[in-house]
């Protein structure tokens, strides 16, 4: 490829087939999120990227973002994809290493973008962060295409990461900045509060008590570097996600309770009002993903978006059987988004 031109030779693959052995949504879960991948990104530039000014009362917000530029002469003209991780992730998580890969290859700039305290970033911000900051992912957008004067954005989100992108896409409505050319949704947690309940069910329990402690962690941290601002006190006796976002996040982001944040951030109610280009991959049997019947008609009616959603794939997996001869790692979903973003940059 040339240093001028975008690869557009992306493999073909039919429709998603689960990898041989890994027929059940737990398995393909865990192996997602496991497996090994190999990485031969440049070196990333560390960019930090002010998304909540100081006030009198506390200092600004900042999050890292790695970032992979194309040669400079071609760099604004080439689509930048911004991906966003989930929940406990970071930009080093498989799933944001994996899909810079392939958008690499074909020639797209990549900003791997930690959200607020995520990849060792605590210190940065004297805020938790949340599924409500789609803002943090518009400051970020809008940032990067100052800098680099960029014509073309797409933006990817996965589980958590994902209800951030379709949230910032419907909050934007009808005046989205006409470099937002896609918007990716990869198993995002569009329905939080019925989402929350499936993660607390028996055969999920091992998937909450992981988020659970990751993040109690992470809270106590942030009690030692703000300690005039968090409690950690807070953190005793919280067992599942809910205790967490009723204790926690609904008192130090300033909603009344738990319910009360599940609904004011869910990309569920603004999904009907998205005008750009958009992408949702979804698994029916996604361990701990519910869609609303009420969401799942209103993403159907939307002509914007494309909803693929498949029998099996677990969550933010997709693992499809390999192809070597024709240079086919099996990451469904990360193929399916490449095309995806390539056909609308």
């Amino acid at each position: 490829m040339s240093a001028t031109t975008l690869a557009t030779d992306t493999v073909q693959i039919a429709d998603f087939q689960p990898r041989r052995f890994l027929h059940n949504g737990h398995l393909q879960t865990i192996f997602g999120n496991y497996l090994p991948r190999t990485n031969s990104l440049p070196p990333g530039e560390a960019q930090l990227v002010e998304v909540s000014p100081a006030t009198d009362y506390q200092i600004s917000s900042q999050v890292l973002c790695h970032c992979h530029w194309q040669p400079e002469d071609v760099r604004a003209a080439r689509p930048t994809i911004i991906i966003v991780h989930g929940l406990e992730g970071s930009s080093n998580s498989q799933y944001v290493i994996g899909n810079s890969n392939k958008l690499w290859r074909a020639g797209c700039n990549i900003v791997r973008m930690n959200m607020r305290n995520c990849g060792g970033t605590e210190a940065l911000a004297p805020t938790l962060y949340h599924s409500g900051l789609s803002s943090d992912v518009d400051a970020v957008m809008r940032f990067f295409v100052d800098l680099h004067q960029l014509q073309s954005i797409a933006l990817i989100g996965y589980s958590m990461g994902g209800n951030l992108v379709l949230k910032l896409a419907g909050d934007l409505g009808k005046t989205p900045p006409p470099q937002l050319r896609a918007v990716i949704g990869v198993s995002p947690v569009i329905d939080l509060a019925p989402s929350s309940d499936a993660l607390h069910l028996w055969q999920n329990r091992i998937y909450e008590k992981k988020f659970v402690r990751a993040m109690l962690r992470r809270f106590r941290r942030k009690a030692a570097l703000f300690p005039r601002a968090f409690d950690p006190n807070r953190a005793i006796g919280i067992s599942s996600l809910r205790d967490f976002d009723e204790r926690i996040i609904a008192l130090y982001a300033g909603f009344s309770g738990a319910e009360d944040y599940y609904h004011r951030v869910a990309a569920a109610r603004v999904i009907d009002q998205i005008t750009v280009p958009t992408l949702i991959l979804n698994s029916l049997d996604d361990p701990f993903i519910r869609v609303a019947p009420d969401t799942r008609d209103k993403i159907v009616a939307n002509p914007n978006i494309t909803f693929l959603e498949t029998a099996q794939g677990g969550h933010c997996a997709f693992l499809a059987q390999p192809d070597p001869s024709i240079c086919y790692d099996g990451y469904w979903a990360e193929h399916t988004l490449l095309r995806f973003i390539l056909a609308n940059a």
